[in-house]
């Protein structure tokens, strides 16, 4: 068993509480040192009560999840002996409502841009297949409920 930490800290200041008019905006502390400015989204609390320039909890979780995925379809490339350039994403999560009627991150599209080196270049079948697998090995992946499309290789 392998256990990940961040740290949060928000304070009130000196601004009221019970009326819900304070700052979401607060900071995500890694191990690492990695000191991150962060807040609600802008799409569930208006500016100035949100910090549109921060990362919210909902590109967050888009985000781990095309890099987890990202990070085992290198790994399965580099196996199989492609040589990976570059890799791009634009990641796309719908935060919608669920079957049981709560909001829920429903999906997650993404959509990879591969640059392969070299003189092995893997066919669509093969492509399909590392991408395939980094799904099924992608440990944030498999802990979502909601769908994870890789487009174009479905």
């Amino acid at each position: 068993m392998k256990t990940f930490e961040a740290t949060l800290a928000w304070q009130r200041g000196d601004q009221a509480f019970t009326d819900q008019r304070y700052s979401r905006a607060h900071r995500w502390r890694f191990d690492g040192g990695l000191d991150v400015p962060a807040s609600s989204s802008p799409l569930s609390v208006p500016v100035p009560l949100s910090d549109p320039a921060a990362v919210d909890p909902e590109e967050a979780l888009v985000a781990a999840a095309a890099s987890c995925h990202m990070l085992f379809f290198l790994s399965l490339a580099a196996a199989r002996g492609y040589v990976v350039d570059r890799y791009d994403d634009h990641a796309v999560g719908t935060l919608d409502t669920d079957v049981d009627g709560r909001l829920a991150m429903t999906r997650v599209v993404l959509r990879p841009a591969i640059v392969f080196g070299g003189t092995r270049q893997p066919d669509h079948a093969a492509l399909a297949e590392l991408h395939h697998e980094a799904h099924a090995r992608c440990y944030i992946a498999n802990s979502l409920k909601g769908e994870i499309v890789v487009e174009g290789f479905e």
